[in-house]
């Protein structure tokens, strides 16, 4: 399939999905891009996913406050400007810091990022998730919980 040259501009967004404490604006899901997805992600502090891991890429880059990245079990703070990677099948969770964060979110290829959001947020309401239900929505688009 021939790829091209795409702009997207914040008129062009979609309202942001509710990810468990999590608001995530798609900012180009791989229907358009034919390979990576790029996210804008928001929490407040203490909000963040639990340990988990899937089949594809990731990096994240801290715009705003503060997020404390724990990666194949080492954990540290990261400030705006500071870029994460997280190979494909690494276990990791982030929590946003005390006046919350913000990040871009790079996926690589054959990531279900955007196809994962979407459901959580159609199919888990918002507060604490059940987690059996959550963990089976997960497990259905890509991700496994490492609790």
């Amino acid at each position: 399939m021939e790829r091209h040259s795409i702009i997207v501009k914040p008129s062009d967004y979609q309202g942001a999905l509710s990810v468990v404490g999590t608001d995530v604006t798609v900012l180009a899901a791989k229907k358009v891009t034919q390979g990576q997805e790029f996210t804008f992600q928001q929490g407040e502090q203490g909000m963040g996913p639990p340990p988990h891991s899937h089949d594809w890429d990731e990096a994240f880059f801290v715009l705003k406050g503060s997020v404390d990245f724990t990666c194949e079990g080492k954990q540290e703070t990261c400030v705006p400007g500071t870029l994460v990677f997280v190979p494909a099948g690494a276990v990791h969770s982030f929590q946003y810091g005390p006046e919350g964060g913000e990040m871009l979110e790079v996926t690589g290829a054959g990531s279900m990022a955007t196809q994962m959001f979407s459901a959580v947020d159609r199919e888990i309401p918002p507060g604490p998730p059940n987690i059996e239900n959550i963990t089976k929505v997960l497990k259905e688009n890509g991700v496994t919980l490492h609790l």
